[in-house]
């Protein structure tokens, strides 16, 4: 069995609501509830992959098309105890996915602010998000192989929350045709 995971149920609008070989988690907004699930889903069972979807904004317009796989994620809302943004106290500073693909910026907060995204430009992210590192933490700490993909819903700088709504529906008819063409699956 695999865990398909999303942290809005709008990410998932266009999917169906069972896909055969597939268990479907919805963690909730930010790296606390993404932690949090997705630790209670991996104490209640065992899965041969996790497969996380959803939307992030982006920092380099020529991202703006296509769904992306995430090599590498990031905190760009953290600092160590010397001050140096992006480093966690205790936590590592980048979580390695194994796989090709983009950086991806985490934090708890919804960016539509230049002086966030020269931040995460600065850390050499490429895509800002507000749980793929809680993810891929978690998913390291228990083995569990994991594959996060996303989709652009904007560009993370002012206005980046106008729209969310339509926004979001089109993503989510573009990660669910993705899915179907990458996994062979089918409502």
């Amino acid at each position: 069995m695999k865990l398909l995971v999303a942290a809005a149920e709008s990410e998932l609008q266009a999917f169906p609501s069972h896909i055969d070989g597939y268990e479907i988690l919805v963690t909730g907004i930010g790296k606390l509830r993404a932690a949090v699930r997705l630790t209670q889903a991996l104490e209640r069972a065992t899965y041969e992959e996790i497969l996380v979807v959803g939307t992030a904004g982006c920092v380099d317009e020529a991202l703006m098309a296509g769904v992306h796989d995430i090599s590498r994620a990031l905190q760009h809302d953290v600092q160590n105890l010397e001050g140096v943004v992006g480093e966690h106290v205790t936590l590592p500073a980048i979580v390695d996915l194994e796989r090709e693909g983009l950086t991806i910026a985490t934090g708890d907060s919804f960016v539509d602010d230049a002086a966030v995204v020269a931040t995460v430009r600065g850390l050499g992210a490429s895509l800002i998000d507000m749980e793929s590192y809680a993810f891929a933490w978690v998913a390291k700490e228990y083995g569990v192989p994991l594959r996060i993909v996303r989709v652009v819903s904007d560009k993370a700088e002012d206005g980046a929350t106008e729209l969310w709504d339509e926004v979001v529906a089109r993503c989510s008819a573009q990660l669910w045709e993705w899915m179907q063409d990458e996994y062979g699956v089918s409502a």
